[in-house]
């Protein structure tokens, strides 16, 4: 289960900040979650709550905001919606689809005191 070391790596990033902005707690996380990114969201949320226990997270609200897949068709010439990786255009059918967006993952904002 990856979304271990990923959530791991969200509380590492946490703990850098808290040390750079002198923050002493932390009460909701948002966490962007691209459709494309590969992580299971239910999975995610479970290893985010046993990685924070004991630390400055403990308790924090984990908010995911799931970002569509996006991808430019070749064929179409346009910027289409896909929900897996490798989908054909949802328009033509064309398989020349290049992932333009929702398969990152990032922490867009810290609700923190």
């Amino acid at each position: 289960m990856h979304e271990m070391s990923l959530a791991e790596g969200v509380l590492q990033l946490i703990e850098d900040s808290a040390k750079t902005q002198s923050f002493s707690r932390v009460k909701t996380v948002w966490l962007e979650i691209g459709q494309l990114a590969g992580v299971e969201v239910e999975a995610m949320k479970f290893c985010f709550e046993a990685v924070v226990n004991d630390s400055i997270a403990q308790g924090a609200q984990l908010v995911v905001i799931e970002i569509p897949g996006q991808a430019w068709c070749l064929h179409c010439a346009e910027v289409v919606n896909v929900r897996v990786l490798y989908d054909a255009c949802p328009k033509c059918g064309s398989h020349q689809v290049q992932v333009t967006g929702g398969n990152e993952m990032r922490v867009k904002e810290l609700e923190v005191e």
